[in-house]
C-alpha cells in the first residue's frame, strides 16, 4: 500500500502562481525562491478523518478520495497548503475528463486580481492559448477568485467535459463553464507538461497513473 506524500514543495513556476501573484502586487519582494520540508496541515473544517474531504467536497464528489499534499513554503514562509481529491476511477494521465477537486487553504494574504493574472501567465508558459481565451478567462477569474487571507480556502472542481467551478471557504463563488479553460487551469498541477514536476507527483502520489 503506497503512502501519501505530505511534503513542501519547490517555489519556482508553474502551480506556484498563488504565491508568485504576491511578488507582483509587491515589487520589492525577493525573487529567489527556495522550500523547506514541512507537514501539510490543512485548514479545512475538521472532519472524523484527517484525510476525508470536507462537507462541501462529498456533495459534490461522492466517494472522492484524497490522493496527495503539499506544503508551499518561500524563504521559510507558509504561503499554502494543497491537497487534491479525486473521483473513483480517476487516472492522472486524462485528468480533464475525470471529476477532482484541487484545495488550496492559504496561510497569507493575496489579491485575487493577481490571482486571475498570474494564473494566466502560467497557463501561458505551458500552453497555447488565443488572445480572445486570454482575455475572456482572465476576467472570469477575477470574478471567481476573492482577496484571501489567512484560513481562507478556494477549491476548484473539475467538471468534465462542463468547465469549472471555484468554492471559497465551501460556498460556490463563481463557474467558468469552457472544459478547455478547465484543462488548462488545472493542467499548471496535474499536466504531464507541468513546470513543476514535482509538486505534481506529490498531489498525485495516491493515484492511479
Amino acid at each position: 500500500m503506497k503512502k501519501l506524500a505530505v511534503c513542501a514543495v519547490t517555489a519556482g513556476s508553474a502551480g506556484l502562481f498563488y504565491f508568485q501573484a504576491a511578488a507582483i502586487a509587491n515589487p520589492a519582494s525577493p525573487s529567489a525562491y527556495t522550500s523547506t520540508t514541512g507537514t501539510a496541515n490543512s485548514t479545512a473544517p475538521a472532519s472524523s478523518s484527517p484525510d476525508a474531504a470536507p462537507a462541501e467536497l462529498r456533495e459534490l464528489l461522492p466517494l472522492a478520495t484524497l490522493t496527495g499534499r503539499a506544503k508551499l513554503t518561500f524563504l521559510g514562509l507558509s504561503i499554502y497548503n494543497a491537497s487534491l481529491w479525486v473521483a473513483p476511477g480517476f487516472k492522472s494521465a486524462a485528468y480533464e475528463k475525470h471529476g477532482f477537486a484541487l484545495e488550496l487553504a492559504y496561510l497569507r494574504n493575496f489579491s485575487g486580481e493577481a490571482i486571475a493574472k498570474r494564473s494566466i501567465s502560467e497557463m501561458r508558459r505551458q500552453f497555447s492559448i488565443s488572445e480572445s481565451d486570454e482575455a475572456r478567462w482572465e476576467k472570469a477569474m477575477r470574478e471567481a477568485f476573492p482577496d484571501v487571507k489567512p484560513g481562507d480556502r478556494i477549491t476548484g472542481v473539475n467538471r468534465p467535459g462542463a468547465g469549472a467551478a471555484f468554492l471559497v471557504n465551501g460556498k460556490l463563488r463563481g463557474e467558468i463553464r469552457d472544459p478547455e479553460f478547465a484543462r488548462l487551469f488545472f493542467g499548471i498541477w496535474l499536466s504531464g507538461a507541468s513546470l513543476e514536476p514535482k509538486m505534481r507527483a506529490d498531489l498525485l502520489s495516491l493515484a492511479q497513473p
